[in-house]
């Protein structure tokens, strides 16, 4: 790969998604576009180049979703699952007892590891849910990733990367030598295709957001704008949890952090009146109550 064809394909992803690449990565563009080459009939990175220079918005597409298509597995990092179940949805349950629903965002949620994650943590609280709405939307760029977050199966390997194996057992059933979570679960995570460089406000406000090792990949200028956008689609009184190599400390005041909960922030104002409903023409919330419990 050239230093032209490098720069060319830094500029593009940057523009596309928000990736911004260090001029020390091209080992990493290698490793993703070689098999894309191959799987296209291209003899290499540099015709790859030429299809996209050449106004091919299929194979730039297919090169976008080959660099943005990021590793996850189901209860990553642990720590922010435990202040969810032991932190942040106490106070909701408390928040919102008048109001009995939760809206929950995870954006770049990938393959589906996380929300389902988030599904099978609420579904656990059992009672403590019961008769409310719960809404999870998980979002992400790749249409790729999405559908398979939407079937829900998961190699063997990937049950066994921080899936306990009592919710293994619990949560879902063998397909061959596929799991499937099941259908329950499922039904409590809505999907969209987006773009976190693009307007997400048609999303309504969200009382969780959790966007977790994906910022990191941007440049300061496109986190301060993603983090002032989020702001303004939080709750005053919600959270926002990112990865454990992100933060907003030092690039902008309108979230703080949560004390003593790594990675958990809050609006910096909460003295902002109640969270408003998403307006009419907003994305359907398709509200559901928790899997198996009735209002």
């Amino acid at each position: 790969m050239t230093p032209s064809d490098y720069e060319y394909l830094r500029k593009i992803l940057k523009e596309h998604s928000g990736l911004d690449l260090s001029a020390d990565k091209q080992y990493l563009i290698e490793s993703r576009l070689l098999p894309l080459s191959r799987k296209s009939g291209l003899s290499g990175i540099d015709e790859l180049v030429q299809k996209m220079k050449g106004g091919s918005s299929s194979i730039t597409a297919q090169v976008v979703e080959a660099m943005t298509t990021n590793e996850t597995f189901f209860f990553r990092d642990k720590v922010p699952f435990d202040h969810f179940r032991n932190s942040i949805m106490p106070e909701i349950l408390q928040a919102r007892a008048s109001r009995r629903s939760v809206r929950i965002w995870c954006a770049a949620g990938s393959t589906g590891q996380e929300p389902y994650s988030l599904a099978m943590s609420l579904k656990e609280m059992g009672a403590a849910l019961a008769g409310w709405r719960v809404e999870i939307i998980a979002t992400d760029i790749s249409p790729e990733v999405l559908e398979k977050s939407r079937a829900g199966l998961y190699s063997q390997f990937e049950v066994q990367r921080g899936l306990p194996i009592q919710m293994l057992v619990k949560y879902f059933k063998q397909t061959g030598e596929l799991w499937q979570i099941n259908a329950e679960i499922r039904a409590m995570v809505q999907h969209r295709q987006l773009n976190l460089l693009q307007d997400f406000s048609q999303l309504g406000v969200f009382d969780v957001i959790f966007c977790r090792n994906v910022l990191i990949y941007f440049d300061q200028d496109t986190k301060i704008d993603i983090f002032n956008r989020l702001a303004k689609v939080t709750a005053p009184d919600g959270f926002l949890v990112l990865g454990a190599a992100e933060t907003v400390v030092g690039l902008t005041e309108v979230f703080k952090p949560y004390p003593e909960r790594r990675g958990v922030y809050r609006p910096n104002d909460l003295r902002a009146a109640s969270p408003r409903v998403p307006a009419v023409g907003a994305i359907a919330p398709k509200t559901l109550a928790v899997a198996g419990l009735r209002p």
